[in-house]
């Protein structure tokens, strides 16, 4: 690979005896790897787990395989996935992943949460806000928020409400080169810089948010000392109430640039590509606030509509509060502040359509849901799955009562479809839709 001659200059420098050894790492394939969703009932056994780490795994996972499709598995490189398992949010907190798409931090994020507390999970492109929604989607949280807005307007809605932030920052992208050859284009000896300026922009209107004894996740996808340490050192100077706690290093990864706390991974230590992590704690006094529970905003009928389909479809009562947007209906988490001022990409969880004198439930509600909690399921076939992704109708060997049955995929929710006799009519989303 080509790289720039002032970046062979600095990590010569930086690097000193080893540097040969990194910079022969540039020539090798990028590593890839996934995660498995401990959100999901059926689970696999998959083999080469990514030592220390509760659900990461080397290797690669087909964008056709149901693995993939029903949300069990999601790629991700091994350095990535390195800065949720620092965060390791407890059950119940309120988390905030501030620069969130793709998606691969929030969903590992929402693997510890299992379903309690609350993610905000954010990204200011709307574009990739979309991409980000779908994989949220695709991974069956109930508890997630995505929004697509600006840290400024976070910051005016979300004052000192989270208990933890991460911070994936937009970076100079040195440790993406492999993955990314692109990425060399836009690199200069002034790049990391002007990075670190923006991510201490960033980091301001993120600390307004931190409640008082809350944590902050630091990362960047990038070596450049400007926009690590340097970043974490404005940080301790600026606010006297932050203390680095030590991470521990595992799997090669290597103490920061006299920073022992944080974490660097190198291609020639770590397997995977490049990746910083800091972990600082407020000091503070954390405060006690009472959760506030949220109003819905249904009609009579609307309520009536969705009560007469839980009671003969669902098994147990969803946790969160209702609210309609139109015709759409939203589970949200208990707790959230006033959102009405907010770009709301994900409003919750989306349980389905009101249409006339019925409720149509959505896909997004039978991707959630684990078949233990739903009375009416149909299991599909290989063959069957094929023709159901690629937007067939199904026919069955044997006739069915009319209504709607959760579909599965070796034993995970895909939707839910409406069944006539012995025919799946196919709900599939359109923009979703492949051919194996």
């Amino acid at each position: 690979m080509f790289l720039p001659k002032d970046f062979i200059e600095k990590y010569q420098k930086i690097l000193g005896s080893e540097s040969d050894d990194f910079l022969k790492t540039f020539d090798d394939s990028a590593v890839s790897a996934y995660r498995t969703n401990p959100l999901k009932k059926a689970q696999k056994d998959f083999s080469d787990a990514i030592p220390g780490t509760p659900w990461g795994h080397y290797g690669k996972v087909s964008g056709k395989s149901a693995e993939h499709v029903t949300g069990l598995v999601y790629s991700q490189e091994p350095a990535a996935q390195m800065v949720a398992q620092v965060a390791a949010p407890e059950k119940g907190m309120k988390v905030l992943d501030l620069a969130a798409a793709p998606g691969g931090k929030t969903t590992q994020l929402l693997s510890y949460l299992d379903n309690t507390g609350l993610l905000v999970s954010n990204e200011i492109s709307k574009k990739r806000s979309k991409i980000l929604v779908e994989n949220v989607e695709r991974f069956g949280a109930q508890n997630v928020l995505v929004t697509n807005e600006s840290s400024q307007k976070l910051a005016k809605v979300f004052k000192s409400y989270f208990d933890l932030i991460v911070f994936d920052g937009p970076c100079s992208g040195e440790g993406m080169f492999r993955k990314d050859p692109d990425a060399v284009q836009y690199w200069h000896k002034a790049y990391p810089a002007e990075c670190a300026s923006l991510q201490k922009e960033i980091l301001e209107e993120a600390m307004k948010m931190l409640a008082p004894g809350g944590r902050l996740i630091y990362s960047t996808c990038t070596w450049a000392p400007e926009e690590n340490e340097e970043v974490v050192a404005w940080l301790l100077e600026n606010y006297p109430d932050l203390s680095l706690l030590n991470i521990p290093k595992i799997n090669g990864m290597q103490e920061g640039i006299d920073m022992p706390e944080v974490a660097r991974m190198y291609p020639h230590h770590f397997k995977g590509e490049g990746q910083f992590v800091a972990h600082l704690q407020d000091r503070r006094q954390p405060e006690t606030k009472k959760i506030k529970a949220g109003k819905s905003n249904l009609r009579k009928d609307q309520t009536k509509l969705w009560q007469d389909f839980a009671k003969k479809h669902l098994k147990r009562e969803l946790s969160g509060f209702y609210q309609t947007f139109g015709d759409e209906l939203y589970l949200l988490p208990e707790g959230l502040p006033d959102l009405s001022k907010l770009k709301i990409a994900r409003n919750g969880l989306h349980l389905g359509t009101f249409k006339k004198n019925r409720f149509e439930p959505s896909f997004a509600l039978g991707i959630a849901l684990s078949s233990d909690d739903v009375y009416q399921g149909l299991e599909l076939t290989a063959d069957q799955f094929a023709a159901y992704t690629s937007g067939n109708i199904v026919q069955l060997d044997q006739t069915f009562p009319n209504g709607w049955y959760q579909i599965r995929v070796d034993g995970n929710g895909l939707g839910f479809a409406k069944i006539v006799g012995n025919t799946v009519k196919n709900y599939y989303p359109k923009g979703l839709r492949f051919n194996s």
